[in-house]
């Protein structure tokens, strides 16, 4: 069957997808989407036929098709907080998408090939890594000129976009850094970690600017729950993450072991140097997991990148958020759509990327204070429309005041539901876009061959 309007058939099948995962139950949603599929079922099934009889009208171009007027019963309104999951699990979805982009062009790449097509003498980037005169060890080699290159190429813009964000970012960074006595040169962690996405998700869970996966979280006294994830909070990550790395230098002694280690854990650096009997990173680089073999050389490479954008005419774009910005405690449940309907150029998309840690848009402030960031003209608009803001409760926050709505979306979240394979989908990117593990999907399926999937293949998934 040919479909006339791919566009809006990836739409619907995005919109599944996320209505699947959110409520898996019977729900207005799902009622939603099951009534646009008869709809667009008929569509599909009228240009596959016009197709068959006249086939010469389908290798010309098509005229815009007239739009189909909808069924006219009523359409069910989702409720605020349905909305606010939807668009919560999509943020979720395009930030491991933009990851896992990062890494593969960033970190893992063909040193070799990259190195080979740079044609910039190497006395110039042994004198500017030189002349930087950082704590940290910064050699040179063709692993690190390979990062160089990738760091200071123009092509995909990375560069622009993290200097642009580092306006924001950095000046934060440095002072936990320095206030930890640790080298400002660290900064460039935050880089390589996330390419100073705040959002930054990785498809084995690590999260936010210092990509934390969620038991190191835990231990270096980040909270981690349902409804806030400070490792998506910007100045509490850089805490944990100052005191993480401290941690590991006091261990090896020596920044780059300690780098690498953040990279891949302790466990896996002692094993190599065990085997190996090497002291340093270059001596124990054969036997440390692929991707931190990267990690180093691009630490080095994002180092110089940041330094010397300028000589590469790399020029910053401007941060989607707004550089002044003021902090308030909250101590009463919040929800962002309260502040954003009341004041005045304070849109909820501005919110969020401030207030990335939490997940559904609502500061849980029942037991203790949390911290709300607002653009600078906000705070005080704030202050003066408290009482306005506070008022809206009732419309933005029914459903989590009442224990039984969130019991009852609880159950909702839990249960056995389907998915329909697609062309160019693996277990691994279904199993992500569910939440589960690939080896459970392979277990719930009886399936072997993590390889042998075929597109319109029914997987059971189980949650709860």
């Amino acid at each position: 069957m040919s479909i006339s309007n791919p566009v809006k058939s990836q739409n619907i099948l995005l919109l599944t997808l996320l209505l699947i995962f959110a409520w898996p139950m019977e729900s207005h949603a799902e009622f939603l989407f099951k009534r646009r599929k008869r709809q667009v079922v008929r569509i599909e099934r009228s240009d596959s036929l016009q197709e068959r009889s006249n086939p010469e009208a389908s290798s010309t171009p098509q005229a815009e098709p007239v739009a189909i007027t909808p069924e006219p019963e009523p359409a069910p309104m989702l409720t605020p907080a349905e909305y606010d999951s939807l668009v919560a699990l999509w943020q979720g979805l395009c930030a491991e998408q933009r990851y896992e982009h990062y890494i593969q062009e960033y970190i893992q790449f063909d040193a070799e090939a990259v190195a080979a097509a740079d044609q910039t003498p190497d006395s110039v980037y042994i004198r500017r890594l030189r002349d930087l005169a950082s704590p940290i060890e910064l050699p040179y080699n063709y692993l690190v000129k390979a990062s160089i290159a990738r760091y200071t190429d123009t092509k995909y813009g990375l560069m622009s976009r993290v200097v642009g964000l580092s306006k924001y970012y950095f000046p934060m960074i440095e002072q936990e850094l320095l206030k930890a006595g640790l080298p400002i040169e660290l900064r460039a962690m935050a880089i390589i970690e996330s390419a100073l996405q705040a959002q930054a998700l990785s498809r084995a869970g690590a999260a936010g600017l210092w990509q934390f996966m969620a038991p190191t979280a835990k231990v270096y006294g980040l909270e981690v729950n349902s409804l806030v994830d400070e490792r998506y909070d910007p100045f509490k990550a850089t805490q944990a993450a100052c005191r993480y790395l401290k941690d590991l230098y006091g261990i090896y002694n020596n920044w780059l072991l300690a780098i690498a280690a953040y990279n891949c854990g302790p466990g896996n650096v002692n094993k190599a140097i065990a085997r190996s009997g090497g002291k340093n990173f270059w001596e124990i680089y054969d036997f440390l997991p692929s991707e931190t073999r990267g990690y180093v050389p691009a630490f080095i490479g994002a180092t110089y990148g940041y330094a010397y954008h300028r000589l590469h005419g790399i020029t910053p774009t401007e941060p989607p958020m707004p550089l002044a910005v003021d902090t308030l405690h909250v101590n009463r449940i919040l929800h962002l759509g309260q502040v954003a309907s009341t004041l005045e150029n304070t849109p909820i998309e501005t919110l969020r990327l401030l207030n990335p840690q939490y997940r559904i848009d609502i500061l849980p402030a029942t037991n203790k204070s949390y911290v709300l960031t607002l653009p600078q003209h906000a705070t005080t608009d704030y202050i003066a429309h408290e009482a306005e803001i506070h008022s809206k409760d009732s419309t933005y926050l029914k459903e989590y005041l009442n224990p039984a709505n969130l019991d009852q979306r609880r159950a909702q979240a839990s249960g056995t539901i389907y998915h329909r394979v697609r062309r160019g989908e693996t277990l691994g990117t279904i199993a992500r876009k569910y939440g589960v593990s690939q080896k459970n999907l392979m277990k719930w399926n009886g399936i072997k061959n993590p390889n042998r999937i075929s597109e319109g293949q029914r997987l059971k998934i189980i949650r709860g």
